[in-house]
């Protein structure tokens, strides 16, 4: 059981009894982040970015840890999220196992790990305990709210759970709900991790670990991450030098089949499994409508944020264009003055992530005229 920290990460402890929205609460909680340039005098130059399932709170290098982030094409001195400019954190979130308490985490009360005895955990709670690190760090009112794929349902979260929290929003392939499609695929990476023996309830160990369910995981993830135009175009029908074997007829044949083998084989190890289960479900979970009678549209409404870009790629499938333009057209009934981007990229979900080219012009764009 493994807690990934990067290099030069900073910690906040939540309330000592932190309550979940589904009921639960949690004891001596902390969150991981990291830091940008600097608070202006007035406080009022402060950016929050939450993230996807995956990243911990490295999104680019510091003095503290060299080491390029996640992000790193985005954000710096001079980059479209300039740290020049604004004062920069990035929250790693609650569920993870990369700095802030999740099921790989010690339980006080036990001494062992968490495991499938951590709290249900909602998108909510991710917002909430997002929140508690802006506050510690005094900041009366965020500039604005930056939100990538999960992040993007963690940051509207956030703007609906603490209104007046900040000025402007980025929602950046993200969504205001899970639709069918996003949670069939999730559904089936979870159980892959589930039926594999090793999971064992959620209880392995470093030595007993279920490799095939997070590699499967792993996979399905990847695939739905990229387009198929871009599949097509990176690798054909190319085959593998070698022939296939005979005592593996079934083994990898296609170059692109080695790519995901390889793609998962890496991420296998730095994802703690039971935490991997927790937020993928958290995702599902969400839904503004909830909040508004089941009407999506009235939900965002109630959301008061004065100025909002939306960045969408038309070959996303796993939080496809519609659910961009459903938050810009929300968001705008309740009075903001929000923007929709459609991108033409042909990297799928995966976009914000590589084609800095189109995103970042956007997104400097708009924090130009925030």
């Amino acid at each position: 059981m493994t807690e990934f920290i990067a290099a030069g990460t900073k910690f906040i402890d939540l309330p000592s009894s932190f309550p979940f929205k589904r009921g639960e609460s949690l004891r001596n909680g902390r969150i991981a982040y990291e830091t940008w340039g600097r608070l202006s005098a007035g406080g009022d130059n402060a950016i929050l970015i939450l993230t996807g399932l995956s990243p911990n709170a490295h999104a680019a290098a510091t003095p503290d840890n060299p080491e390029a982030g996640w992000w790193e094409a985005m954000l710096g001195a001079g980059q479209p999220i300039d740290s020049d400019r604004w004062f920069v954190i990035c929250v790693n979130s609650l569920g993870s196992c990369k700095g802030s308490t999740g099921p790989a985490s010690i339980n006080p009360e036990t001494g062992q790990p968490y495991r499938l005895d951590f709290p249900d955990l909602s998108v909510e709670d991710i917002a909430n305990a997002a929140h508690e690190v802006v506050v510690a760090l005094g900041i009366r009112q965020l500039a604005c709210v930056i939100g990538n794929s999960m992040g993007g349902m963690s940051a509207l979260a956030y703007l609906f759970l603490h209104p007046g929290s900040a000025r402007g929003h980025i929602n950046v392939s993200g969504s205001a709900r899970a639709l069918p499609f996003s949670i069939a695929i999730r559904s089936l990476q979870r159980e892959a991790i589930r039926l594999d023996p090793a999971w064992n309830h959620g209880k392995y160990d470093d030595d007993h670990y279920p490799e095939n369910g997070m590699r499967m995981a792993r996979k399905l993830g990847v695939v739905t991450y990229r387009s198929a135009m871009e599949w097509d175009g990176r690798f054909g029908r190319v085959r593998l030098d070698s022939e296939v074997r005979e005592d593996d007829p079934f083994g990898l044949e296609f170059e692109v089949e080695r790519y995901l083998e390889g793609h998962a084989r890496r991420f296998v190890h730095q994802f703690d499994p039971n935490c991997y289960l927790y937020l993928s479900r958290s995702m599902d979970w969400f839904d503004l409508a909830e909040y508004a009678d089941g009407d999506v549209m009235a939900g965002l409404a109630r959301i008061r944020v004065e100025k909002s870009l939306s960045i969408g790629v038309h070959t996303d499938i796993l939080f496809p264009l519609q659910q961009q333009q459903e938050v810009a057209d929300g968001l705008r009934l309740g009075g903001c003055d929000a923007e929709f981007v459609n991108l033409e990229s042909p990297q799928g979900h995966d976009a914000f992530l590589v084609d800095i080219e189109h995103f970042g012009p956007a997104i400097a764009g708009f924090l130009a005229r925030l």
